[in-house]
């Protein structure tokens, strides 16, 4: 999940925001001023139903973002990298750029999750307390309470285990720790995840026809995210099974043709060497050291008319934005942080020099070599 824009930085994590973000966000509000809290408390204005509903609302998908921020600061105190924390339709999501080195650090990352939002939800319940004691207005209580009960659903949600959930990361680390088997320990958690996913969907489904509405589809979206959301994770534990023990350098292409960063984009356009190879290039300044990476898109994304004096350097994804790898790096560990596209090729250097680039094909040709000889045997 790629964040459509980003908020800024928080302990050095980069947030960002899906637009789904807009959808729930909407529905919430929605939800809270033209339903519950006119119900609960009635004969304010509509303005301050609005008011109180956005507020519990922005205060909601903050909750969300302090779970995934705890997901974030733990992993980072255990040595796994954390690329950004995306919210989304479904919540929210702290992507790792690599994985676990034990079933204890696992356990570390995946339970504070759950633990930060129960203990927000303990601290909402006694805000909601406190200020009945101090006679608050019913609409104030009426908002503590909702954000108390969401967080404390979040919570027991989250423990489900069942992947993707914050259970599943759980339930892993047991079956890891019980095999001694990260591979087949993710096979188990993702198979949990696809079941939980088809009665959630057959719930929501019997629910809708029982006159739920809305609540049963709701249901039905989140059993499917699950299913789909799992058997991602199935697949890619089985890529990491079949990779296992195969370093970067077997996969990556050798010496790619790099680009100066002082080229025009004009120049990189009309040579066809770079026309009819690949779709992105790393970048190198006047020492030959890598900068950064060009995509043929990014060139060109700029006007013709200024494409004569607009330099690769102004338009490339800088160094510090791109993954890089080790050429004895695994290959299987670097997976997880491989996207679709030609801005998510990942750079190899050693020692300071580029030896060579991977994108999501090379991978692809590799994985295939590998089971054909495994078949041939």
């Amino acid at each position: 999940m790629r964040a459509t824009f980003t908020l800024g930085r928080i302990a050095g994590v980069r947030i960002g925001v899906h637009w789904s973000v807009l959808l729930i966000f909407g529905i919430i509000a929605f939800g809270l001023a033209q339903g519950q809290f006119p119900h609960v408390d009635p004969g304010h204005a509509p303005l301050v139903y609005w008011s109180a509903g956005l507020g519990t609302a922005v205060v909601f998908l903050a909750s969300l973002l302090a779970h995934e921020l705890a997901h974030a600061v733990v992993a980072r105190r255990n040595g796994v990298v954390v690329d950004d924390i995306v919210l989304w339709l479904l919540g929210g999501v702290a992507r790792l750029k690599s994985e676990a080195s034990s079933p204890a650090a696992e356990l570390r990352i995946a339970g504070v999750g759950p633990l930060v939002s129960l203990l927000l939800g303990g601290l909402f319940i006694l805000g909601t307390w406190l200020l009945a004691l101090a006679s608050a207005p019913r609409l104030l209580a009426e908002v503590g309470a909702w954000l108390a009960g969401i967080n404390l659903l979040l919570a027991v949600f989250n423990a489900l285990p069942a992947a993707p959930l914050d259970g599943g990361r759980l339930l892993r680390a047991f079956l890891w720790w019980r095999t001694g088997d990260r591979v087949r320990a993710t096979a188990g958690a993702t198979m949990a995840g696809r079941i939980l996913g088809w009665l959630l969907i057959g719930l929501g489904l019997v629910v809708f026809m029982r006159g739920g509405g809305l609540g049963g589809l709701w249901l039905a979206l989140i059993g499917w995210f699950l299913i789909a959301a799992a058997t991602a994770e199935g697949r890619q534990a089985q890529l990491r099974g079949v990779l296992a023990g195969v370093p970067v350098r077997d996969a990556m292409t050798k010496d790619p043709l790099t680009v100066p960063a002082v080229l025009t984009v004009a120049d990189l356009l009309a040579d066809p060497r770079y026309r009819y190879r690949h779709s992105a290039f790393p970048v190198t300044d006047v020492s030959g050291a890598p900068t950064g990476l060009v995509t043929l898109d990014s060139a060109r994304g700029v006007p013709p008319e200024k494409s004569g004096t607009v330099t690769v350097g102004e338009v490339m994804v800088p160094l510090s934005q791109t993954s890089v790898a080790g050429p004895n790096d695994s290959l299987a560990d670097l997976l997880p942080r491989m996207e679709p596209g030609a801005a998510h090729r990942v750079l190899v250097m050693e020692e300071g020099r580029l030896v060579g680039m991977l994108s999501l094909s090379d991978i692809s040709r590799t994985v295939n070599w590998l089971m054909n000889t495994a078949r041939s045997r």
